[in-house]
């Protein structure tokens, strides 16, 4: 990685997760945050969860290069193209985290209401071991990791990891993460102000 200040995420051997708390001021990421909150198409996306179809607890956009499309929970996206922000944006993580990225999937999550349930960002076209770069902005939210286990075995608390995500701050997730952690953000009822997550990604081509 070629920007200091990055903060080790304790993790089973394999994983690869960093924390960087204050990549943007404070200044910066609320302008940012002002900026994609009214310029980005916000929209919700439709989930399968155990064989029915659902609205998502949040808003999102997929952009991103033009061949960068992507399937999800049943569901193929065609990239919304790069607004000039974001595109700054890529440049400067690209840079941040020694990689190449050519798309992002927005989130809004509108209050502590909205949330993302246990999932890995494991899709074939991700590759074997993704490097992913979230950016926060917005209010702080609680990220939670936990260890995948059996079906038939039960988490427990020393399983899961909990991490507060400020604004500004920028977690990669690299290297065995996906293949051996799950993730989520919680509901809470202690957050009414709205966060956006930009995770920062590349596809492979077909």
């Amino acid at each position: 990685m070629t920007v200091t200040g990055w903060q080790r995420v304790d993790l089973d051997a394999g994983a690869d997760v960093a924390l960087l708390p204050q990549w943007l001021s404070a200044e910066e990421a609320e302008a940012i945050f002002i900026a994609l909150h009214t310029t980005i198409p916000w929209e919700t996306h439709r989930l399968r969860l155990f064989g029915r179809e659902v609205d998502a607890p949040r808003l999102s956009c997929w952009i991103g290069d033009p061949h960068a499309s992507y399937v999800y929970s049943g569901t193929r996206f065609e990239p919304h193209p790069w607004l000039p922000v974001l595109a700054s944006l890529r440049e400067r993580l690209q840079h941040a985290c020694g990689a190449r990225f050519n798309s992002v999937l927005a989130n809004l999550y509108r209050d502590g209401g909205d949330s993302m349930g246990w999932h890995s960002d494991d899709e074939p076209e991700l590759g074997i071991e993704p490097l992913i770069a979230s950016l926060s902005l917005g209010a702080e939210r609680r990220f939670r990791l936990r260890r995948r286990l059996p079906r038939a075995v039960k988490p427990s608390p020393a399983d899961t990891v909990n991490l507060l995500l400020p604004p500004g701050s920028v977690l990669r997730m690299a290297g065995a993460t996906q293949r051996l952690y799950r993730h989520d953000l919680p509901k809470t009822r202690m957050v009414v102000a709205p966060r956006i997550n930009l995770t920062f990604r590349w596809i492979e081509p077909r």
